[in-house]
């Protein structure tokens, strides 16, 4: 699994052109990513990053981290998912970075999702989708999700995101409408973020197969 997700990450350095500034996620592939953006970060001129944990392991390489406020719109977002559909609408947010993640992805240009084939259904929703909620409103966003969907959610407990809020982790769910679940979740109040990637899907979805596999 480990070599799919190297060779995911290593080839999406392809999409990166001299100059940029490039949107970088989190979780274990796009740790490939970042080690493989690092051997051409003389090329680039800095990254923004999608969570504490990327930060870290971007400065260590020497890469500069910029704020999103400051580089305005980027031309490359480049992050992993834990489930992607045929039509490259996505979940994300097992690492509970989703909020950060979705503002890059809705800033850049084009987004690239790096996956190991593991990865990859036909319906979105065997991973369970995570829900960033204000804490004060954990309950009620629970109870609004559970009447709305029928799915059932769950605490992330012991969690807690970069923004300072908590994760509900939706589960039994069958997703065929990504679009229409992730508007409807949105109006919940209390709810932060959704880690549906359906009104911004990815423009680019790469498998980490041994020739991997690119799909857009």
């Amino acid at each position: 699994m480990s070599e799919s997700k190297r060779l995911a990450g290593e080839k999406a350095i392809d999409y990166v052109e001299d100059g940029m500034i490039v949107g970088v996620g989190t979780g274990s592939t796009v740790a490939y990513f970042i080690d493989a953006l690092a051997r051409i970060k003389h090329r680039i001129d800095g990254a923004v990053s999608s969570s504490e944990q990327s930060t870290q392991r971007l400065r260590a390489h020497g890469i500069e981290v910029l704020d999103l406020n400051a580089t305005g719109p980027l031309p490359l977002y480049v992050d992993g998912a834990d489930e992607c559909d045929p039509q490259r609408h996505l979940i994300k947010g097992g690492g509970a970075a989703l909020t950060r993640e979705k503002i890059i992805a809705e800033a850049s240009a084009t987004f690239v999702c790096i996956v190991d084939p593991a990865k990859q259904v036909p319906v979105l929703g065997r991973f369970p989708l995570p829900v960033e909620v204000i804490p004060m409103a954990r309950s009620l966003v629970a109870r609004e999700i559970l009447a709305a969907t029928g799915g059932q959610p769950v605490w992330r407990e012991q969690v807690t995101t970069d923004n300072g809020n908590w994760v509900l982790d939706v589960h039994g769910l069958s997703i065929t409408d990504p679009v229409a679940l992730e508007a409807t979740l949105n109006q919940i109040p209390g709810v932060v973020s959704v880690g549906l990637f359906a009104r911004r899907k990815a423009d680019v979805v790469i498998v980490g197969t041994p020739t991997p596999t690119v799909l857009d």
